[in-house]
């Protein structure tokens, strides 16, 4: 495919697209070793495509940088990621920094932890790569999409799993090709109610707490290249009672109860948001009657179910065994297959808001 900078012709506006997809919170978060034995912050996201955010950026050459319009107007992150991309992709051309109309839309859920802003800001930044026809590397990506929230997911790389640095925007270790085959049945916490990750405490990890990150990581290695669905729940599970000692959702006993009492593999949970989900093995028998049952007792509990998604492809007849209460199952995806089963995921309910605080997504619990 041809840069839309590339096509456009003398004189026209340069304009670029790109798209950024989204994630369902994390399997592992913590602190970790680098290689060179740096403690540094990282975490592994359960990939999940369909909603994301779409960002167009026209620039207009000769105007000056800071001479930026972007719509919605607050979108304050985006707004940093695109003057630096402007910057980065202009030195690689050996052109002036110019400024342009940047425009941005999406539907992800917000305040869910399902990286929502860094979301936007790699679309921002493919956009404006784009208009200048430069193609950018994910390591560069992912620089670009640090200095400007100071912290991002790993959504510019493919759907490997990987231990990422957030902070740092740089890989620690490859974990595999793929994800075990999961089942995921999302649900909102909270009744979906955004987390003020700032105002939660700040948690000091000592030794003993880098040694029990690293023994979850050693195990979700193993789980990965052995495909073992039970030690990778296993792991998430592990991670997100570590995580309720920040988050303490009150929720927490209720979904590993949930978890236990139908057969699912383990829990995984957002440290950064609501979103979270019950792991189920798809090879277990029963796994349409098991989906259901879980569902059914999240909604019973009081727990917003969102979204059925698997971390393998699908195909239509495959896709057809697994139920969907809401809505007819989407088509089928590169990565993951996704059944939309409530409001909270139908897509037209992100707000055009500003980064900070952004509403809830509509969920049926409020």
């Amino acid at each position: 495919m041809i840069p839309a900078a590339r096509r456009a012709g003398p004189g026209a506006d340069r304009r670029g697209a790109g798209h950024a997809s989204c994630h369902h919170g994390e399997i592992l978060q913590g602190v970790f070793l680098d290689a060179g034995g740096r403690r540094c912050a990282g975490l592994v996201t359960l990939p999940m495509t369909g909603p994301g955010s779409r960002a167009e950026f026209t620039r207009r050459p000769g105007t000056p940088p800071e001479q930026l319009t972007v719509r919605p107007g607050d979108r304050t992150k985006a707004a940093r990621a695109a003057v630096l991309a402007v910057e980065e992709c202009a030195r690689r051309r050996r052109e002036a920094p110019c400024g342009g109309v940047l425009r941005i839309s999406g539907d992800i859920p917000v305040g869910l932890g399902m990286g929502s802003s860094t979301s936007d800001v790699i679309a921002v930044v493919r956009a404006v790569a784009d208009s200048y026809g430069v193609l950018l590397s994910s390591d560069a990506v992912a620089r670009l999409a640090v200095r400007a929230e100071l912290a991002c997911d790993p959504l510019m790389l493919d759907a490997r799993p990987v231990l990422f640095a957030q902070r740092e925007g740089r890989v620690l270790e490859v974990l595999g090709r793929r994800l075990p085959p999961l089942v995921v049945v999302g649900c909102a916490l909270g009744g979906g109610a955004p987390v003020d990750t700032l105002a939660l405490p700040a948690r000091v990890h000592d030794d003993a707490d880098v040694r029990a990150f690293e023994r979850l990581r050693t195990l979700l290695r193993r789980a990965v290249a052995t495909g073992d669905a039970a030690l990778l729940g296993e792991v998430a599970t592990a991670s997100a009672r570590r995580g309720q000692q920040v988050l303490r959702h009150p929720e927490f006993d209720t979904l590993t109860d949930i978890a236990r009492r139908l057969g699912a593999v383990g829990v995984q949970i957002a440290h950064s948001g609501a979103v979270a989900g019950l792991l189920l093995d798809p090879a277990a028998p029963g796994l349409r009657r098991r989906v259901r049952s879980c569902v059914r007792a999240l909604e019973s509990n009081g727990i917003a179910a969102t979204r059925t998604f698997t971390t393998f492809p699908t195909s239509p007849t495959s896709a057809a065994s697994l139920p969907s209460p809401a809505s007819p199952p989407s088509p089928t995806f590169p990565t993951t297959k996704e059944f939309p089963s409530g409001p909270a995921h139908r897509g037209g309910h992100r707000p055009t808001g500003p980064d900070t605080p952004r509403r809830p997504a509509h969920l049926p619990a409020l």
